[in-house]
């Protein structure tokens, strides 16, 4: 392919003989054809045969918004001439990151790294990857693909919180409410003793009857059960930035409580997105599915996931306005605390309050943090 610089020389050649022939200037015509020959010339340097071993690996495959992503790329030349003028392109969310190889000689190999974009969230396809040979003057370009295009994960941001102290499981001694203090443990069932229980807990008449010491197995009746709701809406925010941040306060929410091994249902206005049951690497799920969330036009308003989240345990709604602050003001009897965080610039005319309810205004995921509930 001819470049600018080529399709350029060759214009200017054809009207410097345009210009000079009339009037009989030999010059003229020289310089002319020999211009159209450095661009014929350009072109039969890329048109000779490249051996090259390529291959590319993005690291890491998974990365939170914002924080570095590296596409490493090797390159060996397999065949028996040196080469030089090679020039790596990749593509990344619409975006080129180009990228110059070394010359390589015969059987050389170079490494050479480049960081991906990771503003934007959701999967990203990185490729294809082409490698441009040109000239050593620019005047022509052959461009060839190599490989398959590589999938990175872009993740929402998190904040590390504290999860929200309430819940409403059931257990042997009972049904826990909001009036049961924090840390009150409940018998759950017996078990074979181990060592390092403590002795107090050893279950004696269990011992007795079976001959096996067995100890009580307790419980927090205090487990955190938490919800966790997106406005999906694109009417609630006023720009891509605002959504964002609303996913990343979501995810900090919901992978507060996963880390520690709590349940947690993700819905949006789409639908339920995720019902993690307290398993290791559920936060690690939570974040896969909320990377690939979108605003869409046909999301229900809060309210209507509401409806479908049943009771009991913790409420977080997340949205860009607070017209859907009535929203969790509607079903705050439901829920043993109900927090409702609105994302964006500070709001004029000031916060609204709704009665049982917790107010959070969060400008970025600092903001999120001090303002959340300890």
């Amino acid at each position: 392919m001819i470049t600018r610089a080529g399709w350029g020389l060759t214009a200017a050649s054809v009207l410097l003989y345009a210009v000079g022939a009339p009037f009989g200037y030999a010059q003229s015509a020289v310089l002319a054809v020999a211009g159209v020959a450095a661009v014929w010339a350009g072109a039969l340097w890329t048109l000779r045969g490249v051996r090259l071993d390529v291959r590319r690996e993005v690291t890491p495959v998974k990365v939170a918004r914002g924080d570095p992503a590296v596409a490493i790329l090797h390159v060996r030349n397999t065949g028996r001439w040196r080469h030089s003028g090679l020039l790596a392109r990749d593509t990344c969310r619409g975006t080129t990151v180009t990228v110059e190889v070394p010359a390589l000689a015969r059987h050389a190999a170079r490494t050479v790294s480049y960081r991906l974009p990771t503003r934007r969230r959701g999967e990203t396809p990185v490729g294809p990857l082409l490698l441009d040979r040109t000239d050593p003057f620019g005047l022509a370009r052959r461009s060839v693909a190599y490989g398959r295009p590589d999938m990175l994960l872009v993740r929402p941001r998190t904040v590390p919180l504290t999860p929200l102290h309430s819940g409403r499981q059931r257990h042997l001694d009972g049904l826990a409410s909001r009036s049961t203090p924090s840390g009150v443990s409940s018998f759950n069932g017996l078990r074979e003793y181990v060592i390092g229980d403590d002795l107090r807990h050893v279950h004696w008449r269990s011992t007795a009857r079976t001959g096996v010491l067995m100890v009580k197995e307790l419980t927090d009746v205090n487990l955190p059960d938490t919800v966790t709701i997106l406005d999906t809406r694109p009417s609630s925010y006023e720009g891509d930035d605002e959504f964002e941040l609303a996913v990343d306060v979501a995810a900090s929410a919901a992978c507060a409580v996963t880390r520690d091994r709590f349940p947690v249902r993700v819905l949006t206005g789409m639908g339920e997105l995720l019902h993690a049951k307290g398993g290791p690497g559920e936060d690690e799920e939570v974040l896969d599915r909320l990377a690939r969330v979108e605003r869409e036009e046909q999301a229900e308003p809060p309210l209507h996931a509401l409806r479908r989240a049943g009771s009991g345990g913790a409420l977080v709604l997340v949205s860009g306005t607070f017209a859907a602050l009535a929203d969790a003001a509607a079903v705050r009897r439901r829920f043993d605390q109900v927090l409702f965080v609105r994302v964006g610039d500070p709001a004029d005319g000031g916060r609204p309050q709704a009665a049982g309810v917790t107010v959070i205004e969060a400008g970025d995921l600092d903001e999120l943090a001090a303002a959340w509930p300890r």
